[in-house]
């Protein structure tokens, strides 16, 4: 593909709170564009506006990035020759640019009150109003001349002045030709010093390189003021790719509030594998593609097309992504699962040598039927208690048939006797019980199970016999007979 230009693309979150999901499927798109054309991507954080940054917020946004194999090229925490990559550190970077506007006429200072602003608002909602947003008061005003009105303002921000012939159609690189609505006069330095989003997001992408902008198609309408910035400032425009709104069942967007899904960590917190995730997201971006659903990130990269992105917004179907997730499982090796378990649990587990060996030897009995990572440990826990630790369940204890002592009676002789692995211990098991007491097969074994156990529905038995071994299994075995008497 020596025919593409090198793209450098970028994610640019706010750290305030939980990262979201959508980040993680715009940065999918954006390491995969840049990867498919050698070029770079890039990790901002917009964190201008200061009272609703979160503590901890901009550690989990590298963190889950890192979980999902989407490391940035650049970033705060990995540098680059574009910094700083805080958007807090680079306050004085916008200044002359807000200030060269001014100068030339495309920006304005504005010294409305906040009351102002709200009254104006409501008397245009009161009035239908068919045009609406800011009415200019301020244009063309002095300082002087605007305090001796009604609704002023001490300190200024900064609006653009939207010409009358804004082009409101520009290119999209998905969606083809789009046509946005009409903008207002955008402030674009607030009060405070700091710049909005809009000012700050192009003079960064400039000055980043940033030659293809990914983002949700929220910013559809924002763009029209973004083109005219890069216009006015004398910059080339980027490539724009407006990528659709994830959706939850009922089609409405995903959000934190209504969906656990929207939050990125919680995938990692339910036990999902990140090439799981991943996978998801690709299967989410191409959505109606379906010439493959199970693909690796390189595979991804290699056939990214950005005309297979369906502008429909996807629906967040969870059960597509266990199933992903199951299959990733049963890819791994025995002892890599053994290894992911550990990993996932470390927080609120700690295995001796012995329950990693136990554990090991045990993951290739639930490891087919095995969704998520925080599933595998209560499969298997009565592997890890000692056989005075086990509980019996009551429900399970007393669902057991008239005949379960004469069937543990059977058991405990079959497993005194018998070589203690899992075949000879099924055959014995079975010719002893199912053969020599015709009890068939779908009843043969309870006792057995709530003993070893202790419930009705655990993995598979005579495999969970030998993992224990003889004596442990007996143990069990006489312990369950004793108490039925």
């Amino acid at each position: 593909m020596t025919d593409l230009i090198a793209a450098r693309t970028r994610v640019a979150p706010s750290p305030t709170g939980d990262p979201h999901v959508g980040t993680a499927f715009m940065a999918l798109f954006d390491l995969a564009w840049a990867r498919k054309t050698g070029g770079q991507f890039v990790l901002r954080i917009e964190d201008t506006d200061q009272a609703r940054l979160v503590v901890g917020s901009e550690e989990q946004i590298y963190e889950s990035l890192a979980w999902l194999g989407l490391q940035p090229d650049e970033g705060p925490h990995v540098g680059g020759e574009h910094g700083p990559y805080r958007q807090s550190e680079r306050l004085t970077t916008y200044r002359p640019y807000v200030e060269q506007l001014i100068e030339a006429g495309h920006a304005y200072y504005c010294w409305c009150s906040s009351e102002r602003l709200a009254e104006l608002r409501k008397e245009q909602e009161r009035s239908k109003a068919s045009v609406t947003g800011y009415d200019r008061l301020c244009h063309g005003m002095t300082r002087e001349q605007r305090a001796e009105m009604a609704g002023f303002s001490e300190t200024p921000v900064v609006r653009m002045l939207i010409p009358d012939d804004v082009p409101l159609t520009f290119d999209d690189i998905v969606r083809g030709e789009v046509k946005a609505p009409r903008p207002d006069d955008q402030v674009i330095l607030k009060a405070d010093g700091f710049p909005t989003y809009h000012m700050a997001v192009v003079v960064d992408d400039h000055l980043m390189g940033i030659n293809t902008v990914v983002r949700g198609e929220e910013w559809i309408s924002s763009t029209p003021k973004h083109i005219l910035l890069y216009q006015w400032l004398g910059w080339d425009l980027p490539k724009f790719a407006h990528m659709p709104l994830l959706r939850n069942t009922d089609k409405s967007k995903i959000s934190k509030r209504k969906n656990p899904a929207a939050r990125l960590m919680w995938f990692k917190e339910e036990g999902y594998l990140p090439e799981a995730v991943r996978n998801f997201l690709q299967l989410l971006g191409y959505a109606g593609d379906d010439e493959q659903e199970v693909k690796s990130f390189e595979q991804f990269v290699e056939e990214f097309d950005w005309a297979k992105v369906n502008t429909v917004g996807p629906i967040f179907d969870l059960q597509k992504l266990d199933w992903l997730n199951g299959h990733y499982i049963r890819s791994l090796s025995p002892e890599e699962l053994a290894d992911r378990i550990i990993a996932f649990e470390e927080a609120h587990w700690t295995p001796s040598e012995a329950q990693v060996e136990v554990l090991h030897r045990a993951v290739p009995i639930i490891q087919e039927r095995l969704k998520l990572l925080k599933d595998a440990l209560p499969q298997l826990d009565y592997l890890f208690v000692s056989d005075a630790d086990l509980t019996l369940d009551d429900d399970s204890v007393a669902a057991l048939a008239d005949n379960a002592a004469e069937v543990l009676d059977a058991a405990i002789e079959v497993a005194e006797s018998v070589d203690f692995a899992t075949d000879a211990i099924q055959a014995g098991l079975k010719e002893r019980i199912v053969e020599g007491m015709g009890i068939k097969p779908k009843f043969a074994f309870a006792p057995i199970r709530v003993a070893i156990s202790g419930r009705r529905v655990s993995p598979p038995l005579f495999e969970s016999m030998e993992i224990l071994g003889r004596e442990s299994s007996l143990t069990r075995l006489r312990d369950l007979r004793s108490r039925l008497g």
